[in-house]
């Protein structure tokens, strides 16, 4: 699915009234989902409508003049003075034919609830391009809203396009407040924040509503983020061939350490599982009887001492793909590896300590990295990211992970994988996908090292990075999901045939 921007989606409505369908109609269309969406969850109670000075609060209106009509209680509390509003706004206030009241009366009626299940709430105050922090009422009422959500005893929220306080673009809240809904009803396309963190968090369950803006509009715009699910990236996954062989599939090196061992041996089963033909183990010759005896046995396991061991290794041009980094030490001889695989022309995900390794001398690595955009992915969490692009990181709180991720994969120029419970992938031009299917139980030790098998498995097998990266994420998330409570790492990779059949079922 596409994502665009809070300026895209002004560019929609546009595109939208150059094909005839009007502003005022979208306003109609956006306020009947809404209604809908309401009534097809909630029993009939009261409605207070929060109504913004803006088209957000043109929505609110409809939505509480079709609620009214459908014979629900509502009252419609706005900011501001009714007389002030303009444009589509202002001619959906003069439908409403009943009173107006100021939103903070608002705050005692919420204050005073006994009953949650006797009120509903419909957030239609600031849409995705508010900039500000909330301030006066509306940030009251957000902030006791919250209070009686924590305690149990809140009334259902229902947000217009996105619960106001959070920034649509980054996912950010400002001032740290921000409404808490229960639902949120977004019209034509997600929006970066609807799936950012923190932001996703606020928005409860998420409704994408049609109000009649054409794919061909959407498509004039030519978004370039994605929600990362399946119909990205399903035409290129590998399936194995009836006339294939284990050689066609791809041979995996994943770098050893001599001390995390248990790190590289987490992204060999991993790559296996996913399907890379044969997986290789290179372990230094002081670690090479822990490795032998403790990987699986279709594992196999090369003994090198030093650099000029470990190119040995990558001499054979049947070793395709790399995995550098986990449990191998931050380290002048990880970097060493990491420059001799870039240079052997090996597909490689660089992970953990292969990133850490460039703390002082990063351009060292984007300089190695020369013609990789299709074949290499970095796979920072937000410390490592930090080491490796240290202006980027600090841009973060302004900008957002987003935008930080695309600017680091185009000074890498290849794929940069930046991890998290949002996690994103983004490639050198400008592409990006976000991943929104992760559960909390994927933060515990050694998942970023089956994450990083994952994506070399499919790199083994011939997609390209961006492809690769993002089949591997929402897999990785999927198994996380799928396994449940008590999750650890070892647990992904023996939940991933199930996963995997299940995708393939539901692609028949």
């Amino acid at each position: 699915m596409d994502i665009l921007s809070v300026r895209q989606t002004y560019q929609a409505d546009t595109g939208a009234a150059a094909v005839g369908i009007s502003g005022l109609a979208l306003m109609e269309s956006a306020g009947a989902a809404i209604a809908r969406a309401i009534q097809a969850r909630w029993e009939q109670r009261e409605v207070l409508v929060l109504a913004g000075p803006g088209n957000n609060g043109g929505d609110g209106f409809v939505v509480a003049r079709l609620l009214k009509k459908a014979g629900w209680p509502v009252t419609v509390h706005l900011l501001g003075d009714k007389a002030a509003l303009k444009g589509d706004a202002a001619t959906n206030a003069k439908r409403w034919r009943s009173k107006v009241q100021p939103l903070d009366q608002a705050l005692d009626i919420i204050a005073a609830l006994d009953d949650a299940e006797s009120l509903l709430v419909v957030d239609a105050l600031f849409g995705a391009g508010l900039s500000k922090p909330l301030g006066g009422a509306a940030k009251s009422l957000a902030e006791i809203l919250n209070i009686q959500m924590d305690e149990g005893r809140a009334p259902a929220v229902i947000a217009v396009d996105i619960p106001s306080g959070v920034n649509g673009d980054t996912g950010h809240i400002s001032k740290g407040v921000a409404f808490s809904a229960d639902l949120t009803v977004t019209f034509c396309r997600l929006k970066p924040g609807h799936v950012l963190m923190p932001g996703r968090s606020y928005c409860g369950e998420l409704v994408v509503a049609d109000i009649g803006i054409s794919d061909d509009v959407v498509a004039s715009l030519s978004p370039t983020v994605f929600l990362n699910g399946v119909e990205l990236w399903e035409p290129a996954l590998p399936e194995p061939d009836v006339q294939g062989n284990k050689y066609g599939r791809g041979h995996v090196v994943v770098l050893g350490g001599t001390v995390m061992c248990g790190a590289a041996r987490l992204a060999a089963l991993a790559a296996r599982r996913l399907g890379a033909g044969l997986v290789t183990v290179a372990a230094p010759e002081t670690a090479f009887s822990t490795y032998i005896s403790a990987v699986d046995p279709g594992t196999l396991v090369s003994p090198f001492k030093g650099l000029k061991g470990f190119r040995k290794i990558l001499s054979d041009p049947r070793k395709t793909t790399c995995v550098l980094g986990p449990g191998a030490g931050a380290s002048k001889s990880t970097r060493g590896k990491v420059l001799a695989a870039l240079t052997a022309n090996k597909a490689c995900v660089l992970d953990a300590d292969a990133l850490s390794a460039f703390k002082s001398e990063p351009e060292a690595l984007f300089t190695g990295l020369g013609n990789h955009a299709h074949d290499v992915v970095l796979t920072p969490h937000g410390g490592e990211f930090a080491r490796l692009f240290p202006d980027l990181a600090k841009m973060q709180a302004s900008i957002g992970k987003l935008e930080v991720t695309r600017m680091a994969a185009k000074r890498a120029g290849c794929v940069v994988l930046y991890k998290g419970p949002d996690t994103i992938v983004a490639c050198s031009d400008g592409r990006a996908a976000i991943t929104a299917n992760a559960p909390p139980t994927l933060a515990t030790a050694g998942t970023g090292d089956v994450l990083a098998g994952f994506t070399a498995a499919l790199l083994a097998q011939g997609m390209v990075a961006f492809d690769a990266a993002n089949a591997a994420a929402w897999l990785h998330a999927e198994c996380a999901r799928a396994f449940g409570p008590g999750l650890i790492a070892e647990d992904l990779s023996d939940e991933l045939p199930d996963v995997l059949e299940s995708l393939f079922d539901g692609l028949d």
